[in-house]
């Protein structure tokens, strides 16, 4: 006969074989995954790879770009402290024509615009007293 130990036993074995097949079915997944993760670090090694073939002449082309850009910009900035000097030369000849050569200008062009106001204002009346005198003269030519 079959005594409780032997029973319990194969029970144990039972239970030990079923977590063996559990086991090794999950490493068996984990090799996969491990092998396609390979996979895939492999070809992004290669691509990277790749990559740097067609970066690197890029690269110096960016190289030779920006030295390029640099030169134009301290050719830009000689022009721009050109400019500012300009800048300051003609601030400074303003400020000299408009201190010897301003205020009479000023008093010429203050004379000729009164001049051509008060010119205005007494060719307005005069056209003004004309169309009156005219309005007056076809009222009474309509009675």
């Amino acid at each position: 006969m079959i005594s409780i130990g032997q029973v319990a036993a194969l029970i144990a074995a039972i239970g030990f074989a079923t977590l063996m097949l559990m086991l090794s079915y999950v490493v068996f997944k984990l090799a996969k995954t491990v092998d396609k993760t390979a996979g895939t670090v492999e070809e992004t090694t290669r691509l990277v790879a790749d990559l740097n073939l067609k970066i690197s002449p890029l690269l110096g082309e960016v190289t030779t770009t920006v030295t390029h850009v640099n030169e134009e910009l301290v050719r830009v900035d000689a022009i721009t402290a050109n400019v500012q000097s300009m800048t300051g030369n003609v601030s400074a000849l303003t400020s000299l024509f408009a201190a010897t050569l301003g205020s009479p200008i000023i008093k010429v062009a203050a004379f000729s615009y009164g001049v051509r106001s008060i010119a205005g204002k007494r060719q307005e009346k005069d056209v003004n007293k004309r169309v009156r005198e005219e309005l007056k003269s076809s009222k009474k030519a309509r009675r």
